[in-house]
């Protein structure tokens, strides 16, 4: 029933606008080259694959000068990625209406990231560059099949350049506003035998968007001074060395280490919005606290005073990989083995203000292991091809979290300020098995199935103490509350039918699962002083010894692609239809510390349309747009025991998006190419939280005083490339960013009525421009 009205939704909107395609790679006759993917875990053409993905090549990243995934927002509909409140190193990726908002290392993002296959398991550090990438795939939909737990809504796959054993490799130096500088090198060693090896990196600073002014305030008043001279500025660096050993006969070994470090200052949190008679009614206090509501402003802000000293992001992360492959001629056995470690500390004023309000902190470590087995082959000349593996998993993250709110309490006198420190911890254990298997009942029609068996275990740390010196509230060890063990079938069924050599149609349903877990952040467990277990813990102490349940969602999808006009012309749809049940909502509750829960409350219906083109009408012109609708309906949403689905917002769920790009290749001679790209991106209003739709805000949470009114970006550029300078090719850009100064706000954080109605918002960044030039040898 869902497939039929799937397709009565396809059949009535066909002549909607057209979607994105990315590659600007020709063919032999003039028409779209093919972009090869391994989003199945074997190579083919992404016009054939079964199912809803977006690839973009090597060409079209670096003439957009793409090297990270808060850069790829345009790049596939219903896709959207946004940088975590107040941090450049954190992402939110929300993929047809599935998100994981708050980026705590004791909860999993609703889509799985990858790099070279391997796991980037948490949002923290997420953000990262990679110099010299080869494309990148979206997948959009459940693919809890071939990559398992967390790809509930999707997965990204950045797949790295390989060494090529030939010496050769390109420089790049850039310079823009804000003093903005960038240097990016890739050189590839010639052969040394069987061993081919390849180095690249890259570094990059800029000044902060917004500039810090002096405190108007007494440093009497405030508990820190103000020593930073601008706010959200850039300074990182990253690198990876590559090996590859390719001796005689069919066996292949790479290794990769990939290395990132960032050391900047947290992105402005901008007061927006202030309730300043929420909370407090003694006099001396109101007076105390009257000014906040003077630096309340819901425009963007180029200059700011804050109180906080030191702010700081730093992220430091690393990896080691080593991938095995055997060509055994009719299939191909396969491992994967990884360690990452990830190191990563914030220090951030949340009150927009230079009152001593809301500072926090938090200190990350991190590290995993993970290990795969792969047999993928074909049998029954070709009719049978198949991916069968094994996937083994371990990790462990820690926080600490000191906290300060209303310290400016102490220096008027009042009581209500509040020193804390809020540290939770957690360790996964996790195995799996898989397989999928495409079989062709005819030349035409082929039948896909495949199914994923996962076991994890998790536990949890969590302590939380007040005062100074600290005096522990409560501290529940690890083995302090039972085990939580998850077990999970995510089963797949897809039938697809070439048409033609260029139409293929497909029918697809799969089961997508995110992991269970514990709410690491809550502020109550346990009796006050006493040893925590789960039989004495009173209310709410239930949080640690009760997990969160996984969420599961069965996807319906139908989908049509074409290849028309000799080539010329790329057309895809995909509409899907979603049930989801135990949705994991994070909310955000700022009792007692700046802390989210996650919550079992929700069961949902999400809907939509995707349309994706790309046109090459002539050899030195592409026209590539995208096109996507999205209908979410909650089903239930259980608040206090009541269905509250009629008044609860849908975060992160913009009802539409549309991309337009243009490569054009104005003029061509000996003496080089020119060039001109452009980029316009469009997301329509959202949500941030699942807040209610209707409430008053001096009691309760209100989803529209943090809601997005969405953003138009505009980039453009123009390129000369393939001059010759020296005996080398060399190319000149200059690029502008944000072309139109877009200025609404993308995220929020709401601290509720409990902290007078502060709420911060973040903004995309300002307009930014500058000169690259390169050369390639």
């Amino acid at each position: 029933m869902k497939a039929l009205r799937l397709a009565t939704l396809l059949a009535s909107t066909a002549m909607a606008m057209p979607a994105i395609a990315q590659d600007t790679a020709s063919d032999d006759t003039g028409g779209i080259g093919d972009i090869v993917v391994t989003a199945q875990k074997r190579a083919e053409n992404v016009q054939v694959v079964p199912l809803a993905i977006s690839a973009v090549s090597s060409e079209y990243l670096e003439s957009r000068d793409i090297s990270s995934i808060d850069r790829l927002g345009s790049i596939a509909p219903n896709v959207k990625i946004e940088r975590a409140p107040s941090n450049k190193t954190i992402s939110q990726i929300a993929i047809r209406g599935s998100v994981t908002i708050n980026p705590a290392v004791t909860w999993e993002p609703a889509v799985g990231l990858y790099l070279d296959g391997v796991y980037i398991a948490k949002a923290q550090g997420s953000i990262f560059d990679v110099a010299d990438l080869e494309r990148v795939e979206v997948l959009r939909g459940p693919q809890g099949t071939l990559y398992g737990r967390n790809a509930l809504a999707g997965a990204v796959n950045l797949v790295t350049k390989k060494p090529t054993g030939e010496a050769g490799g390109s420089a790049e130096i850039s310079y823009g506003n804000y003093d903005y500088w960038k240097g990016k090198a890739v050189l590839n060693l010639p052969a040394m035998g069987a061993l081919s090896m390849k180095v690249s990196g890259q570094i990059q600073k800029r000044d902060g968007f917004v500039k810090v002014g002096p405190n108007p305030f007494p440093q009497a008043f405030l508990a820190r001074p103000n020593s930073v001279s601008d706010l959200g500025n850039l300074n990182g660096k990253s690198g990876m060395i590559q090996l590859r050993l390719k001796p005689e006969g069919n066996f292949t070994a790479d290794y990769q280490f990939d290395y990132s470090r960032y050391n900047q200052r947290t992105d402005f949190s901008q007061l927006v919005s202030v309730l300043p008679n929420s909370l407090f009614t003694d006099p001396a206090i109101l007076a105390a606290i009257a000014p906040l509501g003077l630096y309340a402003n819901p425009n963007r802000q180029s200059t700011a005073s804050v109180d906080a000293n030191p702010l700081y992001e730093k992220t430091r992360t690393y990896g080691h990989s080593l991938t095995l492959a055997l060509d055994m001629g009719a299939s191909t056995l396969k491992s994967i083995s990884s360690y990452r470690n990830l190191r990563w500390q914030d220090a951030a004023d949340l009150d927009g203000s230079p009152l001593d309000i809301a500072n926090t902190q938090r200190d990350t470590s991190f590290h995993a292991y993970s290990q795969e087995l792969q047999l993928t082959g074909d049998a029954m000349d070709n009719r049978l091809n198949y991916v069968v593996g094994a996937f083994a998993y371990r990790e462990k993250a820690e926080t600490l979290g000191p906290q300060r709110f209303f310290g400016f309490l102490n220096q008027v006198g009042a009581p209500g300020a509040a020193d804390l420190q809020s540290d939770y911890g957690s360790h996964t254990k996790a195995w799996a098995l898989y397989a999928q298997l495409d079989y062709r009942l005819t030349d035409a029609l082929k039948m896909t199935l495949g199914a994923r068996y996962t076991n994890e275990v998790k536990d949890i740390r969590r302590k939380f103490a007040v005062g100074t010196p600290r005096f522990t509230l409560f501290d529940v060890p690890y083995g302090g509350v039972p085990d939580a063990k998850f077990n999970n079938f995510s089963p797949t069924a897809t039938l697809s039918y070439e048409a033609s050599d260029n139409v293929n149609v497909y029918a697809r349903w799969a089961r997508g699962y995110k992991s269970g877990g514990f709410n690491g952040e809550t502020d109550v467990a346990g009796l006050i002083g006493q040893p925590f277990n789960c039989t004495s813990a009173p209310g709410n102490g239930s949080e640690l010894c009760n997990p969160y349940r996984p969420e599961k969602v069965d996807s319906y999808e139908l989908g049509l692609k074409t290849k028309l006009a000799d080539g010329k012309l790329i057309f895809n749809v995909a509409g899907f239809w979603d049930e989801h049940k135990d949705i994991q909502l994070s909310v955000f509750t700022a009792q007692g510390a700046a802390a989210s829960v996650v919550l079992n409350a929700a069961a949902a219906r999400i809907r939509g349309l995707e349309f994706e083109a790309v046109a090459r009408p002539i050899p030195s012109l592409t026209i590539n747009g995208s096109f996507a609708v999205l209908d979410a309906d909650y089903k239930s949403f259980i608040d206090g025991g009541v269905d509250v689905s009629n008044n609860r917002a849908f975060p992160h769920t913009p009802k539409a998006t549309a991309a337009l790009g243009v490569d054009w290749r104005v003029m061509e001679g000996d003496w080089g190419k020119l060039n001109l790209t452009g980029d316009y991106n469009h997301v329509s209003g959202y949500y941030t939280f699942p807040f209610a739709l209707r409430g008053n805000r001096a009691v309760e949470n209100v989803a529209s005083n943090t809601r997005s009114p969405g953003r138009d970006i505009v980039n453009v550029s123009a390129r000369i490339s393939d001059f010759n300078v020296g005996g080398a090719r060399t190319e000149l850009s200059f690029w502008v960013r944000n072309l139109t100064k877009e200025d609404r706000p993308t995220n929020f954080i709401d601290f509720g009525a409990g902290f007078g109605g502060l709420t911060l918002g973040y903004f995309p960044d300002p307009r930014t421009y500058g000169l690259t030039f390169g050369v390639k040898f």
